[in-house]
């Protein structure tokens, strides 16, 4: 009986939260990305070389930044429903405000007004999953979340490569029209959002009273081992050398997703000139297909397994392995298969990276520290778009940020491996088991 309700339960979640989470998550990095295919017209017009591209891209992360943890932590007082709501709102009346612009100058003011106006997003739907999804089901859920991403770059790029060919329609440039379209779905999602979501299990009419009961007890039961837990202020989890070990393998791996995803179509356009705007946008979608596979693969056999620190770690090293291969590999066709193939096995960790974050916190510290390890993550996105542009403008090339990246991966997989496994005392100092001693018991 037991096994049938948690069964039902699962399954009632699976189809109530996910889908609409990964098409919110959709939309939101399809505003956030869309001007990497954008510029391959708006640098043009706006006079920008690739260092003030890199510039304008970096100019969100300095707001999301500086706003991930308050957002967070505001959410947790004030309700996920009415706190994404208000995210999605603002970050897609300011992406539609993004074709209105004439200058770099107003370029980098809206782009730091979407970092400000979507800061907590993300770790607020990774917090909010956590506390509707038991461990056991918690990577598979995290890889659908992310799947909205994945779609974002596999459907939005074609979609946005298309767009483009609005150019000169009632004598607007087709990058502005990209905006003007690709904003407005965030407003309409976020007014969904008041009527759809439910703040907590307790509050979910959709769920039975046996339902309700069985996941609160679930949940209760998985967040007894965490490292940070539910009677720690959220000041304590920056004292935690776990958040800071898992900041720094998301802040390593960020160098490819957001570092390659922001200049792949500019990477692949230097590789192939002479194809289309839409067939690039075609082409820098291919590697979000992979990414979509190997991250539920990858959380799915891990949740069966009961094993993380090999699904986290290894990934990582394999995609900086095949990055590196492909800066020196002399045949076009064969360096694209190995950026598909870089992009796909870096997605795949990402999954079970959150499933063991939110293993180890939980509480209101757990919402900080999931809103300060995804800011530490997106200071990759400040600095390395900008060192990208530079190093290509200085260059011609774009080897030696690929390397970098490159080595970034290596060096984050290795401390993923390392982060999983360790036995970390809580803030208190008393020891925990590890998450692998815990799901062995």
């Amino acid at each position: 009986m037991t096994i049938d309700l948690g069964t039902s339960t699962i399954s009632k979640l699976n189809l109530k939260i996910i889908p609409f989470i990964i098409l919110c998550y959709f939309i939101s990095n399809l505003d956030k990305t869309n001007i990497s295919v954008a510029a391959l017209q708006m640098n043009a017009d706006l006079g920008l070389t690739t260092s003030m591209y890199g510039l304008g891209v970096g100019m969100f992360y300095i707001s999301y930044i500086l706003f991930e943890v308050p957002s967070n932590i505001i959410m947790t007082r004030v309700g996920a429903k009415l706190w994404i709501a208000r995210i999605m709102i603002t970050w897609g009346l300011v992406s539609t405000g993004m074709g209105f612009v004439h200058t770099p100058t107003q370029l980098y003011i809206m782009r730091f007004l979407l970092g400000m106006a979507e800061a907590g997003f993300a770790p607020g739907i990774i917090y909010y999953i956590s506390c509707w999804f038991p461990k056991s089901n918690r990577a598979r859920a995290m890889s659908f979340f992310y799947m909205g991403s994945v779609l974002a770059s596999i459907i939005g790029l074609p979609i946005s490569g298309s767009i483009l060919g609005m150019h000169g329609l009632a004598d607007i440039a087709g990058w502005r029209w990209l905006f003007f379209i690709e904003g407005t779905p965030a407003v309409i999602m976020g007014i969904l959002v008041l009527f759809y979501l439910s703040d907590t299990p307790e509050k979910a009419h959709w769920l039975s009273a046996e339902q309700k009961g069985w996941l609160k007890n679930k949940l209760e039961q998985d967040n007894a081992g965490a490292v940070v837990d539910k009677n720690h202020s959220w000041g304590s989890a920056f004292k935690n050398k776990v958040v800071w070990l898992l900041s720094l393998v998301w802040f390593l791996q960020a160098f490819c997703s957001i570092g390659i995803t922001l200049f792949l179509p500019l990477i692949l356009k230097s590789m192939a000139a002479d194809k289309s705007n839409f067939v690039i946008s075609l082409l820098a979608a291919v590697p979000f297909v992979f990414a979509c596979l190997f991250m539920y693969l990858n959380g799915r056999h891990s949740d069966t397994t009961k094993e993380r620190p090999l699904h986290l770690g290894v990934p990582l090293i394999i995609s900086g392995v095949l990055l590196a291969i492909s800066i020196y590999c002399a045949n076009l066709w064969l360096a694209y298969i190995l950026l598909v193939l870089t992009v796909g096995f870096n997605f795949a960790l990402t999954p079970i990276f959150w499933a063991v974050t939110t293993e180890k916190l939980t509480g209101v510290a757990a919402a900080a520290s999931i809103a300060f390890i995804n800011a530490i993550a997106n200071f990759a996105g400040l600095g390395l778009p900008p060192l990208l542009g530079k190093i290509k403008d200085v260059t011609n090339s774009y080897h030696y940020g690929l390397l970098i990246i490159a080595v970034a991966l290596i060096i984050g997989g290795i401390v993923g491996i390392f982060v999983a496994r360790t036995r970390a005392p809580a803030v208190e100092g008393n020891p925990l088991p590890s998450v692998d001693e815990r799901a062995r018991s």
